[in-house]
């Protein structure tokens, strides 16, 4: 938006007409008169035609988003997760989710106000709203809401860049008729705040960005504040939302380092000044933000009070600061001679091993030691059994704790072997040391050293005693200070396709991580068992914080699983395939989430054709030809370019994520590329009015110019020309998108249900929808 544009002449678009004078003195002459005609030009025009279309698509967007919104009355596709987590801050019940609590504490907010009590939990796609009394209209209200504001601010951040009313139209109609756009935003999800969250950013610094030439004025302030807290609206709803943070953050770059420059218009800013300019952007677009972002987590505390499903994620000092937790009530220390059942926190794997040998080589032709198999074992199993024994005589003597860094021996119950690690290669990790079992003589003779353990409590302090449960841990093998370690790749058919165990050098990743499940040789009855009252505990808020943040990440880059409507996103801008969110046999009907195709192919080509006009205008101004006037080049590349640039931002980093990614990740992107379309058709279609390029020519030929320090409206750009061209070209795009639109509505709305041949004419590009035969 604030690139610096290459200066255009008369000689082509506005001008190409006018003859060169001959000498230079007639020149000046006909330069100042076209001056005076430039300068009674009308700067004040009605703006009643741009109300009058915002008013017209921001009801359409309105009646787009809410029609048949009751349909379908059963939870529909992700709405198991995200009504789930309204339901639970309703109950105050801790859980855990990838994503920041913004837009989930929305729809709280939204069950609070309607007197929703949380007790319905979305547990399945299919689930009646009606005969369950949810309140699914209203949570699905907000969505919509959003998304239909979304095609009002489309029209804004156009009309407030400049642009004539067809381009406006355009970029706005291009979102009102999608078909994504209105499936996405009709559901519980939360892609509708996403969305209107990172459109409004960009009309918050549009505005901002207007009044630099008032720099700290009040208005200065306030939109540079609002930017920040669109921002932070965004990545607080999805950490993708930090796209956002780059398209900003770029043009500010290009922006300060115009104001560095010590020949720009208006004169030089001295080193105090621009520190100040940075200062306040970094105050109101990362520090503000971020203050927001922390904000929306301690709500999110607050509110969360009760033990819950979001436990398990979080580490035991984390989880005895919940009321009612499992940890606070049932963890009981543990001691010497303790038969116990050892589970891995991530994997949720136990311990466990057979009589069964390693084979004496493995596929790469490794070799073995043919000892007794170790694996990780899903279910409760006699062979998950070990008894603690210490490391050193086995003197029977019972009622000792054991504690943190203590030194142990693990007896396997049913076999009657000692747990063992050493220096032979795992089956799958050649790095990785193998763990088996010896017999007692060996553990107590020539092996006494391989079967020594530390038990190294997370967080743990000094003669901190291990208590089931809440005792996370790692196993640490004393002689070569490898931590116990499994992972979900099964073992082969040798192994009974049971999970490996080895001895992982990398001692600090929480993959490490274990925990007592029970004490199996411990009666119900036994006063070890007894429950006592104890207080809830409390942790400093950025304590939290960082542990909830640091859990969120690394699941969110665990999402790597295989999904049948996952896609890859170099088929977005095609929309080569959709995702099926609800289906209903009995009528046909369904619910398949897919874009406008019309909308998408043309937004599509309109991006390449932008990127194919800069290339080719580079070219020829390297070749000496100056194709385009000074102000025509500078809305292509300032605001054009800022419009492509967050496409580009809000869809090339995903090609460098290793998560599963879906279709509507794309939607930021599709609307940048709206606003690309609207503002190129207008590029193509008509100029602007000869009077500000010789206004330019002008100035900067040292005339003076009475032309006023402020942004044209699209009336005064293109004043007495012709948009003929623009309304024809946006009159055929959006018919043809308004087709497109129609044709696949009933598999946005999930009705009215297709008959087979209705179905198969819908699957243009191999989309793969149900009932098609």
């Amino acid at each position: 938006m604030t690139t610096t544009a290459p200066q255009g002449t008369l000689r082509q678009r506005s001008v190409a007409g006018s003859k060169k004078p001959k000498d230079g003195a007639s020149s000046d002459v006909e330069l100042d008169k076209l001056v005076k005609a430039a300068n009674k030009a009308p700067k004040a025009v009605s703006e009643r035609d741009h109300k009058a279309a915002f008013t017209l698509i921001t009801i359409l967007a309105f009646v787009t988003r809410f029609w048949g919104i009751s349909h379908p009355n059963e939870v529909v596709f992700d709405e198991v997760h995200f009504g789930k987590f309204a339901s639970y801050y309703l109950e105050k019940t801790y859980f855990f989710d990838v994503h920041p609590p913004f837009g989930k504490l929305l729809f709280a907010f939204v069950g609070w106000l309607v007197g929703f009590d949380g007790h319905f939990h979305f547990e399945n796609i299919g689930d009646s709203y009606i005969a369950n009394k949810v309140p699914y209209v209203a949570f699905r209200s907000l969505p919509a809401l959003l998304g239909a504001l979304t095609v009002s601010v489309v029209y804004l951040i156009m009309w407030e860049s400049g642009y004539s009313l067809p381009a406006c139209i355009l970029a706005a109609g291009l979102v009102l008729l999608d078909n994504a756009h209105i499936g996405q935003t009709r559901l519980i999800l939360l892609d509708a705040t996403l969305v209107f969250a990172m459109a409004c950013s960009l009309l918050c610094y549009i505005k901002f960005y207007k009044l630099r030439h008032e720099p700290f004025s009040r208005k200065w302030w306030k939109w540079l504040i609002l930017t920040g807290f669109a921002l932070s609206c965004d990545i607080s709803t999805k950490y993708v939302g930090l796209f956002a943070f780059i398209t900003i953050g770029s043009a500010v770059v290009i922006d300060l380092w115009e104001l560095l420059d010590i020949k720009r218009p208006g004169g030089a800013l001295t080193l105090p000044q621009f520190g100040k300019h940075f200062a306040a952007r970094a105050f109101g677009l990362i520090i503000l933000p971020f203050l927001f972002y922390l904000f929306w987590f301690q709500v999110h505390f607050t509110i969360l009070t009760r033990s819950g499903p979001g436990d398990d994620f979080m580490t035991p000092e984390f989880q005895e600061t919940l009321s009612d937790n499992i940890m606070l009530s049932n963890a009981i220390t543990i001691d010497y001679y303790d038969t116990i059942s050892i589970k891995h926190k991530e994997t949720k794997a136990y311990l466990h091993s057979h009589p069964e040998r390693y084979p004496l080589r493995y596929d790469d032709g490794r070799v073995s030691s043919q000892g007794q198999q170790v694996t990780g074992y899903p279910f409760n199993d006699t062979n998950n059994y070990w008894q603690i024994l210490p490391a050193g005589a086995d003197d029977k003597q019972l009622d000792r704790h054991i504690k943190n860094h203590d030194l142990i021996r693990l007896r396997h119950i049913v076999t009657n072997t000692i747990l063992l690690s050493h220096d032979v290669a795992s089956p799958y990790f050649p790095t990785n040391q193998e763990f088996t079992t010896v017999s007692l003589a060996d553990a107590y003779g020539d092996r006494a050293a391989d079967t020594l353990f530390e038990v190294r409590i997370e967080h743990g302090k000094p003669n901190q005693e291990w208590k089931t449960i809440s005792g996370h841990f790692k196993l640490i093998h004393n002689p070569s200070k490898v931590a116990m370690w499994t992972h979900t790749k099964p073992l082969p058919e040798w192994g009974f396709k049971q999970q490996e165990i080895n001895g992982n050098k990398q001692i600090a990743p929480s993959s490490n991580v274990w925990l007592v499940e029970d004490i199996s040789s411990l009666p119900a009855d036994h006063p070890r068992r007894a429950k006592k009252e104890k207080k809830v505990k409390t942790l400093p808020f950025l304590r939290k914080w960082f542990e909830l943040q640091r859990s969120m990440f690394w699941h969110n880059n665990q999402l790597t699983a295989s999904h049948p409507y996952a896609s890859l996103p170099y088929s977005w801008p095609f929309l080569l395939r959709g995702v099926s969110f609800w289906t209903q046999n009995d009528t046909r009907q369904q619910i398949y989430f897919l874009g406008n195709p019309i909308g998408w192919w043309i937004a599509s080509s309109v991006l390449a054709i932008f990127a194919g006009i800069i290339l080719a205008d580079q070219f020829s101004l390297r070749r000496g030809m100056d194709a385009l006037d000074h102000r025509s080049r500078s809305r292509l590349y300032n605001s054009t370019g800022f419009f492509f640039l967050a496409w580009a931002t809000h869809y090339f980093p995903f090609y460098v994520m290793g998560r599963q990614l879906f279709l509507h990740h794309y939607l930021p992107a599709h609307l940048a590329s709206a606003l690309v379309t609207g503002a190129l058709v207008e590029f193509i279609f008509s100029q602007d009015a000869v009077e500000h390029e010789v206004a330019y020519q002008a100035a900067k030929a040292g005339k003076k110019s009475q032309t006023p320090k402020h942004h044209l409206t699209a009336r005064e750009r293109f004043a007495g020309q012709s948009l003929f061209g623009s309304w024809v070209a946006t009159g055929v795009i959006l018919t043809l998108v308004a087709a497109g639109w129609y044709f696949f509505l009933p598999l946005t709305y999930g009705y009215p249900g297709l008959t087979v041949e209705q179905v198969v004419r819908r699957k243009w590009l191999g989309y793969d929808l149900h009932f098609a035969k």
